[in-house]
């Protein structure tokens, strides 16, 4: 991986953003709609691949089609000699968990479930509790979405603003 820093400019900016809104979009696809051949828009994917700017592709899934039908947020409280790298470790061990972080405030993190139904996620929150260091955990059951077309919904990542306006 490269250690030097590399310019990330305005046809950088164009690439993710294209590629924020259509991950399967070809080189050639993005290039025409910013100018360039596929071959150039490529090798700056390549570099920022390299330079860890893109870090990844992935799929954006609907939770609802997977059967993921109850969605919660949990605040947990931790004993003090809980580092979060320790709460890290403990989060990737449950599926059901799409997003987790610490936060300020009262709790020391915050982490996004997703369940089949209700008893699912109240497994799911038994497994979580019984690790030693957590003291205890408030849930939030999630009853709509007020912005049904944001990520935390399902939907695709929009597009990054004045995306459109760039591939005209």
């Amino acid at each position: 991986m490269s250690t030097k820093a590399t310019p990330f400019d305005e046809l950088d900016r164009k690439i993710v953003a294209a590629l924020i809104e259509n991950g399967r979009a070809s080189f050639a696809e993005i290039g025409t709609a910013i100018g360039l051949s596929a071959t150039a828009v490529k090798r700056r994917v390549d570099r920022m691949r390299e330079n860890n700017v893109i870090t990844g592709f992935s799929a954006t899934v609907r939770p609802a089609a997977l059967g993921w039908l109850t969605e919660a947020y949990v605040e947990v409280y931790c004993d003090s000699a809980a580092p979060p790298r320790r709460l890290a470790e403990v989060v990737r061990n449950h599926p059901e968990i799409a997003a987790a972080m610490t936060v300020t405030g009262a709790a020391d993190a915050l982490l996004h479930v997703r369940a089949n139904d209700v008893e699912h996620f109240e497994e799911v929150l038994e497994r979580i509790r019984t690790e030693p260091f957590i003291r205890k955990t408030i849930s939030y059951m999630v009853l709509s979405h007020l912005i049904p077309d944001s990520p935390e919904a399902g939907a695709p990542r929009p597009a990054t603003p004045g995306h459109a306006a760039n591939r005209q």
